[in-house]
């Protein structure tokens, strides 16, 4: 009934189409991996790195040791730092103590707790802490026992396993390879950009090396080697691309110096070698990876799953209608960049808002700053990751086909369909 007809709805995947669109796929990505390679292995920290250490913040002076506790009670009593004042004209304080079990056994030691973790939340029997045992130190310690920390460890790890118990349930093996891949991403950073920065490795590399790499393991591990991630990789390299050219110049033209806060002019002080304003490059690229990927991903499938649904449509529509769906990314990505730091950042903005001063100059001084510069930095390079991602999805999809990367099985099935469908018409 009309060859013609039948046929508008079979997709014919050209094997030479499709090799040729993963021949050039293969001929963009692999030199990149190559020279992420090479720059890895030039890149990679010597024993130098190694030398740079602060040693133990709480272990400076001999004797002084940390241990952990449980708390027994909380009462009232003589504060521990004035105990000892009757007798040199001053006056001694009466506070509340809270006593805490050594982990290693023994007596209830007093602890003075600071009166704004008090404040925040009590502490009460059962709860873990760490203090610092100055006893040993010094015999005319007056406190010799002071409050640091929490223990936290269990609640973190009970919470860390719950994370990824929902991500597979709901991921599946997939979701399970996402975490896999986000561990050696973290794993990559700790043993390569952060040992590399301190010994003074180029930041701008060490970031753009670094970036790359993670997001080849993490793509390619977490959704597989197809012409569709291979999209989403290409996508993302364009975008922090983008990021770091911005980066590179706006902390020139902002004047970003790195040095804005106390850990800054530590890093300054321990490793002179390291260059602060790189390092806010390097993190400008860092802070852009998860984002990038997860809009470029998103976009790549987009366009696989229209052309599924709707095999007979032009690149111009496909483009158009994988095009809709990231303008709506674009808008919650923007969202969600802003509101997180706005919520990481509150006890700042509150500080912020409390200073008499116009509103533009506290967002242009300081760390306000250098936080504002970082959301347009990454906003930029993800806004235009969009429709490049796109593009070369639409290109690539209409070159192999919407089921190229399925598996054949399901090929052939999809194509005995449309065959018998177009028999029948």
């Amino acid at each position: 009934m009309g060859s013609g007809h039948g046929h508008d709805g079979i997709v014919l995947t050209d094997p030479l189409r499709r090799r040729r669109a993963n021949i050039l796929l293969s001929v963009l990505l692999i030199p990149v991996a190559l020279a992420a390679l090479v720059g890895t292995i030039w890149l990679w920290p010597g024993p130098a790195a190694d030398r740079v250490s602060l040693g133990d913040p709480y272990g400076t002076s001999t004797g002084v040791s940390m241990r952990t506790g449980t708390v027994e009670r909380t009462e009232p009593g003589i504060c521990p730092s004035s105990q000892g004042l009757d007798d040199v004209g001053g006056r001694e304080l009466t506070c509340n103590l809270t006593y805490v079990v050594p982990a290693t056994g023994g007596v209830a030691v007093a602890l003075e707790v600071p009166p704004e973790i008090l404040a925040a939340r009590d502490l009460r029997p059962g709860d873990r802490v760490r203090f610092l045992d100055l006893s040993a130190a010094s015999n005319a310690m007056a406190a010799p026992y002071i409050f640091v920390d929490f223990v936290r460890t269990a609640p973190v790890l009970l919470l860390a396993a719950l994370y990824a118990l929902v991500v597979c349930l709901v991921a599946r093996w997939r979701g399970a390879r996402a975490i896999l891949g986000l561990i050696g991403g973290f794993c990559f950073i700790a043993y390569f950009m952060l040992p590399a920065l301190l010994e003074g490795r180029p930041p701008l590399l060490v970031g753009l090396v670094g970036s790359v790499v993670i997001m080849f393991g993490a793509l390619y591990f977490a959704h597989g080697f197809s012409a569709r991630t291979s999209t989403a990789l290409l996508g993302t390299l364009f975008g922090l691309g983008v990021t770091a050219a911005l980066a590179i110049w706006a902390t020139d033209a902002a004047y970003l110096t790195g040095a804005t806060g106390e850990e800054s002019y530590l890093l300054g002080s321990a490793a002179p070698e390291l260059s602060l304003s790189g390092l806010l490059v390097c993190g400008l690229l860092i802070a852009g990876l998860g984002v990038l990927n997860d809009v470029t991903i998103t976009q790549s499938s987009a366009v696989w799953e229209l052309a599924e649904i709707s095999p007979g449509s032009s690149s111009r529509e496909l483009f158009t209608s994988a095009m809709r769906i990231g303008r709506d990314h674009i808008a919650s990505t923007v969202y969600t960049i802003a509101f997180a730091y706005a919520g990481a950042a509150l006890p700042v903005l509150i500080l912020v808002g409390m200073y008499d001063r116009p509103l533009l100059d506290s967002l242009t001084g300081g760390e306000l700053a250098e936080e504002v510069v970082r959301i347009l930095v990454g906003s930029i390079g993800l806004v235009l990751s969009i429709p490049v991602t796109t593009a070369v999805a639409v290109a690539v999809v209409k070159a192999v086909g919407p089921g190229a990367s399925a598996s054949p099985t399901r090929q052939g099935r999809r194509g005995r369909r449309s065959v018998t469908s177009s028999t029948t018409s």
